[in-house]
């Protein structure tokens, strides 16, 4: 490949990882302002998940249907369109009068942002088509949430200290109309070779279930588990899950192709989204309030505590890409199972917010686990589907870590809001009632461990193989990504 050419290509890399740092360094920033957010806009600890999961949510229902119609009207249109209303709608973000506006405003972020992230993973998947240059790429896109992580708390918290939390939403403006221009002329339009058809009754099946199970989780400490809103929720959600898995298997282009979770390691890259966004999201959401609430940090303090966290999550996710490429998922995965699973013990067990050394020593170990799950989960997703599929591959993947990050938050902060029912609201009330989801944390990180290890076998990568067998026909040989074995 030409000079020219390889330069076109890491300039297509970059204009695809700010569209990631603008969606990751968005959700980093508003968790350092939850409390300012929470005192100016008069919000309980419900309303503040609703700033999150509002957004979570909307992102995770759109992403699959984003992901198939740019493989069938046009990447690079698509990828615009949705830098141009997260731009819009974080403007508007920083207009809310209130905190039903803000929700509202989140959501059309949110509507943009499920048209960034798993495009942009299909521009890359189908610019980088060489294994090992995927994995090395997909390693510096990892490194962009690492990026975010250690920006966000420190530009939140000195935005949020000298401005006011309006302004955290202002960052995203000169970096999406950068991006935008940098799309327009750089970045080529393609399409897949035979695209999906569209699937409006598997998109609202999954808005159901996703959005039924987010709200019954997040109002089930007010309302109580048997009231009518918590058991209609329940019922919509079992209905949209069944309703889900009848329908889909009878298409012929289903929205989700059950046929993706023959391939273990597909199945495990989901589970491993989930379980590692929730654990993040519960993180950061404790964290935030037991930084500022409880040891009464300024917002740009607290995001300092957190740098440790921020910083190791940045220096692992390109390693992590690396040995991806080198030697395969399976280090970086169980690696990352054993210290997002450790951190989340010294929380649940030896009370790491006792002391300073151990609450960065747990900060530090949850950063080195985060920063080295995410280039296993995407380049897993990816590899070894047909590159027609790859905007729905790589949604699929997307999806599952906003739904993670939506039920993280959801579950953590349920937990929390029940535990302090009552209570004084003081520090040691705060700390006990965090305590059970610490554990929900842990269990997290041990799930990435087991299902980790599980599905990165040589018997995992036989069911890959066959799954790629079974969908080749579909798109044909000349379609294919071509996966190394050790994917």
């Amino acid at each position: 490949m030409d000079e020219l050419t390889q330069r076109r290509r890491l300039l297509i890399l970059t204009i695809c990882c700010m569209s990631l740092l603008i969606v990751s360094l968005d959700n980093t920033v508003l968790n350092v302002a939850l409390p300012s957010m929470r005192r100016d806009l008069h919000a309980s600890v419900a309303g503040m998940q609703w700033t999150i999961d509002a957004y979570t949510l909307v992102l995770a229902s759109l992403l699959m249907l984003a992901g198939s119609t740019a493989d069938r009207i046009g990447r690079r249109k698509v990828f615009t369109a949705g830098v141009v209303l997260f731009t819009a709608g974080s403007v508007l973000c920083s207009l809310a009068p209130s905190l039903g506006w803000l929700i509202a405003f989140r959501m059309i972020q949110a509507v943009g942002g499920s048209m960034l992230n798993p495009v942009a993973m299909s521009i890359i998947t189908n610019t980088f088509t060489e294994p090992k240059e995927r994995a090395r790429a997909i390693g510096v896109w990892g490194a962009v949430v690492g990026i975010s992580m250690a920006a966000g708390p420190l530009i939140g918290g000195l935005l949020v200290d000298s401005v006011g939390w309006r302004s955290i939403f202002w960052i995203n403006l000169p970096v999406g109309l950068l991006a935008l221009v940098l799309t327009l002329r750089y970045i080529p339009e393609s399409r897949a070779d035979h695209p999906r058809r569209p699937d409006p009754v598997g998109q609202l099946l999954i808005m159901g279930l996703l959005g039924s199970v987010t709200f019954g989780i997040i109002e089930a400490p007010a309302a109580g588990l048997r009231s009518p809103l918590i058991l209609g929720c329940a019922l919509v959600a079992a209905s949209s899950l069944a309703g889900l898995l009848a329908y889909e298997s009878r298409r012929a282009e289903p929205l989700i192709d059950p046929r993706f979770f023959r391939s273990a390691p597909f199945s495990g890259a989901t589970v491993i989204a989930v379980s590692a966004f929730a654990a993040l999201s519960g993180f950061l959401f404790l964290n935030t309030l037991y930084l500022q609430d409880v040891r009464g940090l300024g917002a740009l303090d607290a995001g300092l505590y957190m740098l440790p966290m921020a910083a190791f999550a940045f220096l692992c996710a390109p390693v992590s890409g690396r040995l991806v490429a080198t030697r395969g998922p399976r280090l970086p995965l169980l690696v990352a199972g054993v210290t997002m699973g450790a951190s989340g013990l010294l929380f649940a067990a030896f009370s790491a917010e006792s002391s300073t050394a151990m609450l960065f020593c747990g900060y530090v170990l949850f950063g080195i686990g985060f920063g080295l799950v995410n280039a296993p989960i995407t380049n897993t997703a990816v590899s070894g589907m047909p590159r027609a599929q790859a905007g729905v591959a790589a949604a699929v993947a997307s999806t599952s870590r906003q739904t993670g990050g939506a039920l993280g938050v959801a579950i953590v902060g349920a937990v929390l809001a029940a535990g302090m029912t009552g209570g004084s609201g003081s520090a040691a009330d705060f700390v006990s009632a965090a305590r059970p989801a610490w554990w929900i944390i842990t269990v997290c990180g041990l799930l990435v461990l087991c299902v980790g290890f599980a599905t990165s076998g040589s018997w995992a990568r036989e069911t890959a193989l066959r799954t790629a067998r079974a969908l080749e026909p579909q798109s044909g040989p000349a379609a294919r990504t071509g996966a190394s074995p050790r994917q």
